[in-house]
């Protein structure tokens, strides 16, 4: 048996320092929120409603400031006090034998094997219910201690055991019809195990919790923890510079950091991004078999690559707010860390590969062509997003230079979802979130996911061998190594030009301390944070 972890102190890592008792007239935080919550029981909640549960309700153990989804390095302690590692398919975990339900029932094993079992019910539909699919079962071996069997041996075993799963009361839902959970006035007020209980809901104004005192990890740093939901993201950034919010978790567009970076009582908190932007080919051609006329010679994306300028992308866009991806991640991902760059922008470069590819200006129209072909097509994207479409008229006006005629094609949301699932355009401006374990690169990239995320029907044998090798990796270095030669294959195939990833800037009051964001889940830390005197709220505020 070989162990991971045997008597975790209860605050670790991240945690290091157990939050003083908060005291009444200053233990208030205001987050000025874009949106209202929908549910907060954790099986259902996502958005705004992840951020609040995620205050009621805990997970086993928590990803640390590193992000770390390899082994159980930098993880820490949350109702598991401890845990050993039985076998290669085989976790056991120890409960904390403080940790208590907000109605006083302890939190047991059979909370865990409940939860297991809602999550996996194709009735509740848990978001997180596929990211469990490697866990074969869940088992108590008696009040403390709880057993999780993998179907297979894999480096990220203990991630996905802790990570996507908030532990339940079983004591509370299991007589509740689980059909009605979304509904059932538990869905809206819940009895969680975490820091703060809700202590009060109005639907499209905010949402009130109130810190538990007995909270068995220590009291959090502050007494009242408040969602105030604003109409529009002007409003919010208003709230903050106004002194009426504590906290905006991400401030978009050049204007708006400026006006917070210009007023008093708040300063801008950056931190790394989850997010990439980029142009997306079709490798099929749409509407009929077979590659697509262009986008099917692999050269020809190449030398479109060429031809992008992403570091005047990430200036013109986002006011320097943003870096340029080594490929399909981002600095979040720890795979990023010395991973070779995509091609470079090289105008020459790119003027010699089309001409070598018989792609020349032969009419003088300023638009190369080839065999009575122009080199010209469509770029959709959503109408709705001025990101996208700021990105999109650059992209014109440098491929232009280069005798490429790029046509923008501006798409109401729902009808650029459902051509780009379809597979029905020449090139995309699309953008993914992506998570913490870089495995979910084969869905969105890989052959596996032509059919679903992998728009563009990117399909490469060696790439898809090279992130096999990585995922069933256990050392990191070597992982790693395996991970930068896949990106550096689909970075050499061009299937797609990786153009930036946005920083997140969070605006923060100068009266809170103690700040930590986790890029995944900035809110992961948010019951250590500590505020200063406030004005109280009133009704009217």
């Amino acid at each position: 048996m070989r162990r991971l972890l045997v008597a975790v102190p209860l605050v670790a890592g991240l945690l290091a320092c157990e939050p003083e008792a908060p005291c009444p007239e200053c233990g208030v935080l205001v987050i000025a929120s874009g949106a209202d919550a929908d549910v907060l029981l954790p099986v259902f909640a996502q958005g705004v409603g992840r951020a609040v549960s995620d205050q009621m309700f805990l997970k086993l153990a928590d990803v640390g400031l590193e992000a770390n989804t390899v082994g159980d390095s930098g993880f820490v302690p949350r109702l598991a006090e401890s845990w050993v590692r039985e076998d290669d398919r085989t976790l056991v975990f120890t409960l904390d034998a403080g940790a208590r339900w907000h109605d006083g029932a302890p939190v047991t094993s059979a909370d865990v094997v409940f939860s297991f079992d809602a999550y996996r019910d194709t009735l509740l539909g848990a978001v997180a219910g596929p990211s469990l699919a490697n866990i074969e079962r869940v088992e108590a071996r008696d009040d403390r201690r709880v057993a999780f069997r993998f179907r297979e041996s894999y480096p990220e075993q203990f991630f996905d055991a802790t990570h996507h799963m908030r532990i339940l009361p079983r004591h509370v839902l299991d007589t509740v019809p689980r059909d009605t959970w979304r509904t059932h006035p538990l869905a809206r007020n819940p009895i969680g195990d975490g820091p703060f209980r809700l202590k009060e809901w109005r639907p499209g104004e905010l949402i009130e919790l109130a810190a538990d005192s007995t909270f068995f990890q220590g009291a959090p740093g502050v007494s009242r923890l408040i969602w105030r939901v604003s109409p529009d993201f002007a409003t919010a950034i208003s709230r903050l510079i106004a002194g009426e919010a504590d906290f905006v978790e991400a401030v978009v567009g050049p204007e708006n950091i400026a006006r917070v970076r210009e007023a008093a009582g708040v300063r801008l908190v950056e931190y790394p991004s989850p997010v990439y932007m980029y142009l997306g080919f079709n490798l099929r051609a749409p509407r009929r078999a077979g590659r697509h006329p262009l986008f099917g010679d692999p050269a020809l994306r190449r030398a479109v690559a060429l031809a992008t300028d992403r570091t005047t992308l990430v200036d013109a866009v986002l006011g320097g707010w943003g870096t340029v991806p080594p490929g399909p991640t981002t600095s979040l991902v720890w795979i990023a860390e010395g991973a070779s760059p995509q091609l470079p922008f090289d105008s020459a470069a790119a003027a010699r590969l089309l001409d070598s590819l018989g792609w020349r200006d032969s009419d003088g129209d300023g638009v190369r062509d080839r065999s009575g072909r122009r080199l010209t097509f469509d770029v959709a994207f959503p109408s709705s997003s001025g990101i996208r479409q700021r990105a999109a008229v650059i992209l014109q006006e440098q491929y232009r230079l280069q005798g490429i005629d790029l046509r923008l094609e501006p798409l109401e949301f729902n009808v650029w979802m459902d051509r780009a699932r379809t597979g029905q355009f020449d090139a995309i401006v699309g953008g993914w979130q992506v998570d913490l374990p870089p495995a979910g690169m084969r869905e969105l990239w890989g052959r596996e996911g032509i059919g679903g995320s992998n728009y563009g029907a990117y399909a490469s044998a060696t790439f898809d061998s090279l992130v096999a090798q990585a995922v069933a990796t256990p050392d990191r270095a070597q992982a790693r190594g395996l991970w930068h030669q896949a990106m550096a294959t689909i970075n050499t195939d061009a299937p797609a030009v990786w153009l930036f990833s946005p920083k997140t800037v969070a605006g923060v009051s100068t009266r809170l301390e103690n700040v930590t964001l986790r890029p995944d889940e900035w809110w992961a830390t948010l019951w250590t944070w500590k505020a200063g005197r406030r004005q109280e709220l009133g009704s009217g505020n």
